[in-house]
Formats: structure tokens, C-alpha cells, sequence
């Protein structure tokens, strides 16, 4: 069952070839027996999903079931989920149990939902920073395509779980590619919508004009129907956007015959690696065969993205995780006297290395006197980047490019070198910084390993990015082959 797409597995349920509940157990067993060599789940809820398998299956019997009914999903543990613990990874929030909902689990898992089934919580970077899941208190995530490699982060879990075939699809959140390139790393597909798209709601906050919440499936169609049901105008995101939700499912079959598409000069220049940018010019060279019209555009500022987000990012985090004091929420370190200590010891020892680089990094940066010098600075940057792409916009439909520079890498081989390690986001973090939406999708293998095509889109144009990919799936089988194992 766990090779069938989520358009198979909805037909089988309503065939009656098998139930929600034989669907979950299924997929909890393979969790059982196949997790503990990946560390893909923080927290496994067993008895939250039969229920919710049982209660679709009802749904189901009763013929008033939606097309994702009874569908099992992961969910990355940075999205509050009312009775089950919500960590961010974090030993600062490990015994955090969250007493509502977000949004988006609302409008996933609830019976006047999407009616999927949650099979847990995934791993993930601690509090979603990092781009190889080794910052996690619960312990690195490992890639189902070799055990040794990472496999990309903050969503790393999420998608682990997704490539070895422990869940149909899995939520995920992207702040400067953390959908993408996970994604990337482990043959799926990943999309990050236009900012506001997705309400935020209940998604423990790290940047928040940068955060987005997707999904990772095994195809674009997969992601189409998940994205779908979680888009749409909340009251209680104050960055949601009052606009109806798109149908991307009913537009996959369409031809892309003239899609006009950019490639940027600046992301094939000096650091990608010869194997990708081989096996995304082969994927270019397919698009021209669907009828897509190929040329080149430039967005001069995206050499800039890195060190810009490394500004804004770490500022708004550090205000964002001022919260967590020993005091109002999180870890509060014992044996203490004074409130100091308190403040002190509670964030030392909650807070992991690469969060408290991150925290003193943006608290530098808002300072008196280095405001103007840095953040100020940075805003500006960010403006020019949007000016780049929406100058592409004029000419082209869609951007591509490589989604990483380089095939998965080995755990610990970048652990102590911070600059290296958010090097690895170079081609993703424009997009948040602009607000578009994006996607990874695979276009082939280097040395055994998956990699990453990158699809950029205008404004709320999710619709468009994902035929594209389908178009290019279904002339492709990169998206179909699993690894070695967990087929």
C-alpha cells in the first residue's frame, strides 16, 4: 500500500480494497520496524490515529468523505497539535503539550476537514534551524538513500519519513529552503507557497516575514491535493491572505506547450557541482521537448540573498524566542536564585548551539548602532531581490534552476563550519526573501544519490509550478524509484 499515490489510495478506500485503519496500521508498522535507523518521528500517536481512522472509515461507510479522507500524514513538530507534544526539536519545548490546534492540523485532520489520519510528529532542525537536521536535541535525521548522509533540513524528518515510504505525505515548513532542499536531497517533491497562502497560525514561529508552510510528497499531484486543502484565509494570521483557494488538482492535465521559462546565469555560475548542473540542463532539455520555451534571465541581487537572510532571519528569531525565559514558556533550569540565573540557565541549557549563534546574531544586528549598519541595510537588499523577480516576471512564466549545489553530504562533515552549512541554501532563500512560491522536484541521480530541480513561479501561480512538474513527471520516472530497502 505505501507505494500507491495519494490518488490511488483515495480510489482504494472507496473501492473498499482495504479500510483507513488497515491503511494506518500499515503504515505505523513500517514506522515501528523501519524508524529507529532514521529517526525520521519525535513522536509517534498511535491511538490519535486509529481513532481518526475509524471515524473515517465511518465517513467513508456513510459516502460524505472528501477525496483525502482517510489518507495517513505526517506532520513536521512545529505545528501545535492540541494533546500531543509539540517540541520544535527543541529541549527547550520538550514537554510542551500544545492545548490547540494549527490551523492547518484543523483543516488537515478534523472530521469537517480534509479528514486525513496524523501518524505523528517528524524531526526536525531545533526550531527549524539548520540545513542538515543535525540540530535536533532528539538527534540527527538520517537519509533513507544512505544512513550516513544527511538529509537536509529544517524538514528533515518530514521528509526521511516521506522517501523510505513511512508516510504518503508529510507537512513541512520552508524559511529559507527548508521544504526544497530536503526535498532535494531525497527524491520528492516540495513546495512552499506564496507567503500568505497557508495560514501560520499554531506554526511555532522562527522568521516570521520568512516562514511558510507546505508539504513533501513523492509527486507533484501528491502535493497538489495536500496544498490544496490546507490553503486558505484564517482570521487568526494576521499575514493570510483574503483571496479564494485555487484549484491545483483539476489543471495538472494541461499542456505546457509555450511556458516560458528563465534560467538565471547567476545560479549556474562558480560553486554548483558538475553532476547537478549536468542533470538539470537534461531536465531543461526536457521541458523543450514538452513545448516549453527556454531562455535566459538574470536576477543580478541573488548572490545577496545568503548574507541578507543571515541578517533578517537571526533578528526576527531573536525576538521571536525572547519568549522562552524559564518564566512564561519552555525549559525552566532548577536550583536557581536569582532571576538572572534563571533567564541565564534556562536558555542555556534549552536552547542548542546553532539557536543561540542565531539568537546572538540578530540581537547584534538589532542593537543601537548596528540597526542601520545591518538590518536596515539587509530590508533594502530584500527589496532589490522582489525588483529581480519581478522584473523576470515581464518576460518569463517560470524560473529554474538548481534547488542545491551538491548531491546529500555526509553527517558531521559541516557541523563546524556554519558559513558552509547555510551555503547549502543559496539557491532557495530569494524565493522567501521575495515571497513566491517555489518547488523541488527530482530531474535525476549523481553517484547514487538524488537531485533537485528548482521551479520558481509569480504570485500565488502554485498552479502553474505544479503542472509543470507533473508534466515533467509524467514524461520522467526519476520520481518513482525508492531506495534501496524501503521499497
Amino acid at each position: 500500500m505505501h507505494t500507491l499515490s495519494i490518488k490511488q489510495l483515495s480510489e482504494g478506500l472507496r473501492a473498499k480494497k482495504f479500510s483507513s485503519r488497515e491503511l494506518t496500521q500499515h503504515y505505523l508498522g513500517r514506522i515501528e520496524s523501519l524508524d529507529p535507523a532514521l529517526n525520521s518521528f519525535i513522536t509517534v500517536t498511535t491511538d490519535v490515529a486509529l481513532a481518526q481512522a475509524d471515524a473515517a472509515d465511518a465517513r467513508l461507510a456513510a459516502g460524505n468523505a472528501g477525496v483525502l479522507t482517510g489518507i495517513p500524514l505526517a506532520q513536521k513538530d512545529i505545528f501545535c497539535t492540541e494533546g500531543v507534544r509539540t517540541s520544535c526539536a527543541s529541549k527547550m519545548l520538550d514537554s510542551f503539550v500544545a492545548p490547540y490546534n494549527a490551523t492547518i492540523v484543523d483543516k488537515l485532520h478534523a472530521p469537517d476537514g480534509a479528514g486525513m489520519v496524523m501518524l505523528g510528529k517528524c524531526n526536525m532542525d531545533e526550531f527549524a534551524m539548520g540545513s542538515s537536521n543535525e540540530t535536533s536535541w532528539y538527534g540527527p535525521v538520517k537519509n533513507p538513500w544512505d544512513l550516513e548522509r544527511v538529509p537536509g533540513g529544517s524538514s528533515g524528518g518530514s521528509v526521511a519519513a516521506v522517501a523510505a515510504g513511512l508516510a504518503p505525505a508529510a507537512t513541512a515548513t520552508d524559511t529559507g529552503g527548508s521544504i526544497r532542499q530536503p526535498a532535494a536531497l531525497t527524491n520528492l517533491t516540495g513546495i512552499k507557497p506564496t507567503y500568505g497562502r497557508v495560514s501560520r497560525f499554531g506554526m511555532i514561529a522562527f522568521a516570521s516575514s520568512l516562514d511558510q508552510a507546505g508539504v513533501v510528497a513523492r509527486t507533484a499531484e501528491d502535493a497538489a491535493y495536500v496544498l490544496q486543502a490546507m490553503s486558505g484565509f484564517d482570521t487568526k494570521d494576521s499575514t493570510s491572505i483574503e483571496r479564494p483557494v485555487d484549484d491545483l488538482v483539476s489543471g495538472l492535465g494541461q499542456s505546457i506547450k509555450g511556458l516560458r521559462i528563465g534560467l538565471p546565469k547567476e545560479y549556474f555560475a562558480e560553486g554548483l557541482a558538475d553532476g547537478v548542473r549536468e542533470r538539470v540542463m537534461a531536465a531543461v532539455e526536457q521541458f523543450k521537448a514538452l513545448g516549453a520555451v527556454v531562455s535566459e534571465v538574470s536576477l543580478p541581487n541573488s548572490p545577496l540573498s545568503v548574507p541578507t537572510y543571515y541578517v533578517v532571519a537571526p533578528a526576527e528569531a531573536s525576538s521571536n524566542l525572547s519568549r522562552y525565559d524559564g518564566v512564561r514558556f519552555g525549559h525552566r533550569a532548577d536550583g536557581v536564585k536569582t532571576l538572572e540565573q534563571l533567564y541565564k540557565r534556562s536558555r542555556g541549557e534549552g536552547f542548542g548551539a546553532e539557536v543561540q549563534r542565531r539568537i546572538m546574531i540578530g540581537t547584534y544586528v538589532l542593537s543601537h548602532g548596528y540597526y542601520d549598519a545591518y538590518y536596515l541595510q539587509a530590508q533594502k537588499v530584500r527589496k532589490l531581490i522582489y525588483e529581480d523577480f519581478r522584473r523576470a516576471y515581464a518576460s518569463v512564466d517560470v524560473i529554474l534552476g538548481p534547488t542545491a549545489t551538491d548531491i546529500a553530504f555526509k553527517l558531521g562533515s559541516k557541523t563546524d563550519d556554519p558559513v558552509s552549512m547555510y551555503l547549502n541554501d543559496i539557491y532557495t532563500i530569494a524565493a522567501n526573501l521575495a515571497g513566491i512560491p517555489a518547488m523541488s522536484l527530482s530531474c535525476g541521480f549523481v553517484d547514487g544519490l538524488p537531485v533537485g530541480l528548482q521551479l520558481m513561479g509569480n504570485f500565488f501561480d502554485e498552479a502553474r509550478l505544479l503542472n509543470a512538474a507533473h508534466q515533467y513527471q509524467q514524461a520522467t520516472d526519476w520520481h518513482t524509484q525508492r531506495p534501496h530497502g524501503y521499497a
